[in-house]
């Protein structure tokens, strides 16, 4: 069995505090700028992860290709994304930031 440390149950109530408040910052500044916290998602995904097929998105989130079909519209037209034809599969498209989503991001 083993022992829980003193500061175990304070650093856990302080862990739980910051998240909320950091969770509740992002969905803040996502909701100021138009967004959903899917859609912001996404644009910090292909940030960090670089340019993906609509696949991925799809398999990173969880969620259907039909679903992420729709958030990748939405972030089109607003001009947060482009979408480029695949050097190694001319029949698939990657999806990148476009200048207006790097500089959102």
């Amino acid at each position: 069995m083993s022992k829980t440390l003193p500061i175990t149950h304070p650093l856990r109530t302080w862990m739980d505090v910051f998240m909320h408040r950091s969770m509740r910052g992002w969905a803040h500044f996502a909701k100021s700028t138009g967004l959903s916290m899917p859609q912001f998602s996404i644009l910090m995904q292909l940030h960090h992860k670089g340019p993906c097929g609509m696949s991925t998105i799809s398999e990173r989130f969880d969620i259907t290709a039909a679903a992420a079909s729709q958030l990748v519209e939405k972030l089109v037209q607003g001009g947060y994304l482009e979408r480029a034809e695949d050097p190694n599969d001319r029949r698939a498209k990657l999806l990148r930031l476009s200048k207006e989503g790097a500089k959102l991001v």
